[in-house]
């Protein structure tokens, strides 16, 4: 673990890089120039000169699922100052939204994104709302100047994965 995921990660959790399900990554209204592989795949999210950039206005609308059910506990969202993302809706296990109905669905949770929040500070998520997740739908709605571009240098997703139940521990009910 390095020493910057280090005080970001608490015990038992990972950085859930690892856990996304890539052929079935989803990010609307991106530049062609600064797509989300940018902002989320490792190596790329580490380079300060690549970013994730919207294209017609401020908002982005990304969907991740998961190759396995998994627990979000917190999320990073790495970005400039003036351009940077300020208001972040997340959904889970919401498939094909779009930006036409983004907003006929109450979010999981909604968070504003401070200057700290900008620099890595990560946004702690309403944990119990966040226990059995497919996949995440992120919803940047606007940056904080109101401007027409978004920029997001990087995306952490840090959680853990969902234990599967032990079937040989539930046989001894059976066994009379």
């Amino acid at each position: 673990m390095s020493g910057e995921s280090a005080t970001a990660i608490h015990k038992g959790q990972v950085d859930l890089l690892d856990f996304i399900d890539w052929t079935g990554v989803e990010c609307l209204n991106q530049s062609t120039t600064h797509s989300l592989p940018n902002a989320i795949k490792q190596g790329y999210r580490e380079d300060e000169g690549l970013h994730l950039e919207s294209d017609a206005d401020e908002q982005l609308l990304l969907y991740i699922p998961f190759t396995q059910v998994i627990k979000l506990y917190s999320i990073v969202i790495k970005g400039p100052e003036d351009e940077g993302p300020k208001t972040v809706k997340l959904f889970t296990n919401k498939e094909h939204m779009g930006f036409s109905n983004v907003n006929d669905y109450p979010p999981s949770d909604t968070a504003v994104l401070s200057p700290e929040h900008l620099k890595g500070k990560p946004v702690l998520l309403k944990y119990v709302k966040f226990q059995n997740v497919r996949s995440l739908t992120i919803f940047i709605e606007d940056n904080q100047t109101e401007s027409e571009i978004t920029k997001v240098q990087k995306i952490l997703l840090i959680g853990s994965t969902v234990e599967t139940t032990d079937m040989k521990g539930l046989k001894k009910i059976e066994d009379h």
